[in-house]
């Protein structure tokens, strides 16, 4: 009766527990997982539908997993910088754990892995951006002229404008893309504001970061851009405003410049369609800054 006892507490337990499981999203990444012999699947479709069953187990036993970007290259670096051995399957359980701590993840929330392999990716690119962002921003250092922190005053700046944007937007979903071009790369970042039931909105804290930070780079080194914004209500068409960036501020785009912009192909310069039920409009004014919004030497 005991022991019954026992195994019945051990199995309650087991609910309680937690786990990560760390996913290879692609078939490079699962290729080069394949020179370790202690990899037991050789083929990549095989393996995600045994995650997949794995996954809906756990769901069914009520317990909570998590999934997390697996890169076998970082998964390299990290057996020769804690001397594991990249062989053994305890250093992969290792790393996972790191992953679960430090690294991009998702819920399983019972959704097929087909959606939630790209909600995985984007958010992997999501905390990479973040990252990055606050980096150079960090790098910018102090104003040689004021002794201001560059990039802090940028940051609160970038947050009253996304603010202001919001506040003067019409009622709907707004969906926002803010792009920073500048060596190495172009940057990009996205933004969903939906209009909960009451009015408020709604913001998921990680992407309004991302999203703040991206425009804060921008701003602290005037480098060109846009800002976009497309709101989507009920019974009305699509409204499409736009901003460029530009000597450090947002400079409001007229309804031919959004049209202009959505209806060109930016690889090619080719025109195209516009969209049907979609207005392209001048931005609401956003007033006046703040004077003591931001640095402005």
């Amino acid at each position: 009766m005991a022991h019954t006892d026992h195994r019945t507490m051990r199995r309650v337990l087991r609910r309680e527990i937690a786990g990560t499981i760390g996913l290879l999203t692609d078939d490079h990444d699962f290729r080069a997982m394949r020179r370790y012999r202690s990899f037991a699947f050789d083929d990549h479709v095989a393996y995600l539908q045994q995650v997949e069953a794995l996954l809906k187990t756990r769901a069914a036993q009520g317990s909570h997993t998590t999934l997390a970007l697996f890169d076998p290259e970082e998964y390299a670096d990290f057996c020769a910088e804690t001397g594991l051995d990249p062989e053994a399957p305890a250093s992969r359980t290792r790393f996972t754990a790191e992953l679960a701590a430090t690294g991009p993840t998702i819920p399983y929330d019972g959704s097929p892995l087909s959606t939630l392999l790209p909600a995985l990716v984007d958010e992997a690119v999501r905390q990479a951006t973040w990252e990055y962002a606050t980096t150079l921003l960090t790098r910018l250092g102090p104003c040689r002229t004021c002794g201001e922190d560059i990039g802090r005053a940028a940051f609160t700046r970038a947050s009253d404008l996304v603010v202001r944007i919001l506040d003067t937007a019409p009622p709907g979903d707004r969906h926002l893309v803010c792009s920073v071009s500048g060596p190495p790369e172009t940057l990009v970042s996205v933004l969903y504001a939906d209009q909960g039931t009451e009015g408020a909105t709604e913001l998921d804290e990680a992407e309004a970061l991302e999203f703040t930070g991206v425009l804060a780079l921008g701003l602290a080194t005037r480098s060109p851009g846009g800002l976009v914004m497309r709101i989507s209500a009920p019974g009305t068409a699509d409204r499409v405003h736009g901003w460029r960036l530009r000597g450090g501020g947002l400079e409001p785009l007229t309804a031919a410049e959004v049209f202009d912009a959505y209806c060109t192909d930016v690889e090619s310069g080719d025109l195209i369609s516009p969209e049907s039920g979609v207005d392209y409009c001048a931005p609401p004014d956003l007033g006046e800054e703040s004077t003591d919004q931001g640095h402005r030497h």
